[in-house]
């Protein structure tokens, strides 16, 4: 499927996009409204949130620059002392900005 790249070209493929974002969204919701949360599955959510965290940042650990790397060690350092997220994650933005600035 191609779409011309038109101004109601881009309309329509951010309007379907927003459709697939929602149903996705909505579905989880439906599914897990019928899904009794008992022990195992708060065990399963929990492991889950922690097992995308790590899929988003080891590749950028692997692949990114020095700078993504020394962000992520400010990050963890700030939420291991702090456990603040919103302060872990200025921590990061800023040692990214910093390094990429001096470097």
């Amino acid at each position: 499927m191609s779409l011309h790249t038109t101004a109601l070209g881009s309309i329509i493929a951010i309007l379907i996009m927003a459709l697939v974002t929602y149903l996705t969204r909505a579905g989880g919701v439906f599914i897990m409204s019928h899904v009794p949360i008992g022990p195992k599955v708060e065990r399963f959510i929990n492991a889950m949130a922690g097992s995308v965290l790590v899929a988003v940042i080891t590749p950028m650990a692997v692949q990114g620059d020095w700078g993504a790397r020394m962000a992520l060690v400010a990050t963890l350092g700030v939420m291991l002392t702090t456990q603040k997220a919103l302060a872990a994650i200025s921590a990061g933005i800023f040692t990214a900005a910093l390094w990429r600035l001096v470097v």
